[in-house]
């Protein structure tokens, strides 16, 4: 007996409503400290990081850059040579914990209009990123 693609479609998505963010994010994650300099944040994102979140020294999640927080402080005439990521950063950047399910990021990144989104442990001590992609790869993947 063969199931209808409706039925493979909601059995893909099923799973997902189950399967929590710790299974599919990234988590090697490259972080920073708040006295980084901007120039470094940008390079890093030349390298193909999307944002580089900044933690403190116990690697609690504070803030975070991304392209558009470098391109506001360009826009403004400031120089990234002299600015720090403490300058430009999102404070409270919004975060997920290790355990919401990948259903659940997908909300989160859409009502944000997020690409991607840190993920702390209960302490706010960063501990991976997931973007889209990887919950697209987990979607796709979920068949296999």
């Amino acid at each position: 007996m063969s199931i209808n693609k409706e039925t493979q479609a909601a059995l893909r998505v099923n799973k997902l409503r189950f399967l929590p963010v710790s299974r599919v994010m990234e988590a090697t994650v490259r972080s920073e400290e708040p006295e980084a300099s901007a120039d470094l944040i940008a390079s890093l994102l030349m390298e193909g990081f999307g944002s580089v979140p900044i933690v403190d020294h116990a690697m609690r999640l504070i803030g975070i850059v991304s392209e558009f927080d470098l391109l506001n402080a360009i826009r403004k005439g400031r120089d990234l040579v002299d600015i720090t990521a403490q300058d430009i950063m999102t404070n409270n950047p919004v975060s997920i914990t290790e355990d919401v399910n990948v259903c659940t990021t997908i909300e989160i990144l859409q009502n944000n209009h997020l690409i991607r989104v840190p993920v702390v442990d209960t302490a706010g001590k960063l501990v991976g990123i997931i973007a889209r992609r990887d919950i697209l790869r987990a979607y796709l993947h979920s068949n296999s």
